[in-house]
């Protein structure tokens, strides 16, 4: 039963969205710290700038720093958010000359921006501030003391900044990922044409049309293609065997059939009683015939169509050993040495239908009693080679011709012969059987005279 589970479209389409929304989601923490740094950036430059100004502003007097705030460092400052701005003129001993930090800068501030200028955020009267300091040494100045120039303000301007740059990249990602979802869809419908034009092909057929498909397709559908066309050589070989099997069960019912109509024909044409008998005799022994071949053929059609799954564990020695001991009680053998060669002790027990084992069994004596002249010996056994074990069967008959052997199996196969009541159906329902239990066949001619056939199955683990 196919089960449909979602469409290669939504899948590919998942996987794809997927991908891109982990893709998206680094790129927008990247595109966020890329804002964050951006406005860090511009807003330093700003501080710098200042803090640069302030510095041309001072002045020395009585060995003392002065500063006027030009306005322009304000103006450097300030923003569209109304930044609030904080700075500080230190001395050399860190004394703050003028400023608004209030002693806000610490020693250890101090110390760092005597080796180079240094930025930090940090709290300011419960407020968080973005702070540059830089120490200044000048050989123009009435003292060569350095002074250090702290300029801060607020971070509502650069948060307003970086926010703006997000959005902007934001925007343009979602418009960016919509129209790749577009692209998307269309490639995909694109690259699924194949599959379509494929399907349209194969519901195009008719029912009994199981010639090889002929079209172009991509590389990943090749051996979906070549899988298609292997099952249709399998079923043309399958309708072939049919058709052949069907022609020849034909032919094979209408040549008795045509024996009895005539036979009553002509005992009917007749007034006398001893003709009468002699027909009706004919036409027993043709009706038991056709009986038997009517039997095979149904035997062969469930041998083949029949369920599988009653398959059980069974002991293949006491199987052969009841059915041979069946056989050999029976009139048509008691012109033939029918017998078992020694059978091993311990049980061979093998996965197994027992009504169809016990019918290939008998099929495979049937044959031999069949087609060896009386008196012929015909031997079965069980041979054990490590995980296999092969049921055998040997007569000392006339053998086969070696181009025949391996026809043997196919249906109506009598090995040329003519001068038996074989319906050449006997080995290919052995065959069919050995196939059921994944056995293989073989057929030979034995080594001094006669034929030999041997079925190998694989024995079952043995119980510990």
């Amino acid at each position: 039963m196919i089960v449909v589970d979602g469409t290669l479209k939504r899948r590919l389409a998942v996987w794809l969205l997927t991908a891109v929304g982990v893709l998206g989601a680094f790129l927008l923490v990247e595109a966020y710290t890329s804002a964050q740094r951006a406005a860090n950036r511009a807003y330093d430059s700003q501080l710098e700038a200042a803090g640069l100004t302030i510095a041309e502003a001072i002045q020395w007097q009585d060995g003392r720093p002065i500063v006027e705030m030009p306005a322009a460092a304000f103006q450097i400052l300030a923003t569209d958010q109304q930044e609030r701005v904080f700075y500080a003129i230190l001395d050399a001993a860190g004394n703050e000359v003028t400023g608004n930090l209030d002693g806000a800068v610490k020693p250890a501030w101090q110390r760092a921006a005597q080796a180079k200028p240094v930025w930090m955020t940090v709290p300011h009267t419960e407020t968080p501030i973005r702070l540059h300091g830089h120490e200044l040494t000048s050989a123009g100045w009435e003292s060569l003391d350095p002074v250090q120039i702290w300029v801060g303000h607020t971070l509502s301007g650069r948060e307003t900044l970086a926010g703006d740059l997000f959005v902007g990249t934001l925007t343009r990602f979602l418009a960016m990922v919509l129209l790749a979802g577009l692209l998307m869809l269309l490639a995909i419908r694109t690259a699924l044409g194949p599959v379509r034009r494929l399907r349209q092909l194969l519901r195009q057929r008719d029912a009994d049309d199981v010639s090889p498909l002929h079209a172009r397709v991509p590389g990943e559908l090749y051996d979906m293609a070549d899988t298609l066309n292997t099952l249709l050589a399998r079923q043309r070989e399958g309708r072939d065997a049919l058709l052949r099997f069907t022609a020849d069960a034909s032919h094979q019912l209408k040549t008795p059939l045509a024996g009895l109509q005539s036979t009553s024909e002509l005992a009917l044409q007749s007034e006398c009683p001893a003709d009468w008998r002699q027909a009706l005799e004919t036409i027993h022994h043709s009706a038991a015939r056709t009986s038997r071949l009517a039997g095979q053929l149904l035997s062969l059609a469930r041998l083949r169509h029949a369920d599988e799954g009653s398959l059980t564990a069974i002991d293949l020695a006491a199987l052969l050993r009841d059915t041979v001991m069946e056989w050999a009680e029976r009139d048509v053998a008691q012109h033939h040495d029918l017998g078992l060669a020694p059978l091993p002790e311990a049980p061979l027990r093998i996965q197994g239908e027992p009504w169809s084992l016990r019918e290939m069994i008998g099929n495979l004596i049937d044959n031999a009693l069949r087609y060896t002249p009386p008196g012929s010996e015909i031997t079965l056994g069980l041979e054990r080679r490590a995980d296999t074990v092969t049921l055998g069967i040997e007569d000392n008959g006339p053998g086969v011709s070696d181009d025949l052997l391996g026809r043997l199996h196919q249906p109506f196969e009598r090995a040329g012969r003519q001068d038996t009541q074989g319906t050449g159906l006997g080995l290919a329902i052995v065959d069919s059987i050995a196939r059921r239990h994944d056995a293989v066949l073989s057929v030979r001619n034995a080594p001094s005279h006669g034929l030999w056939i041997g079925i190998r199955f694989s024995l079952l683990p043995e119980e510990t």
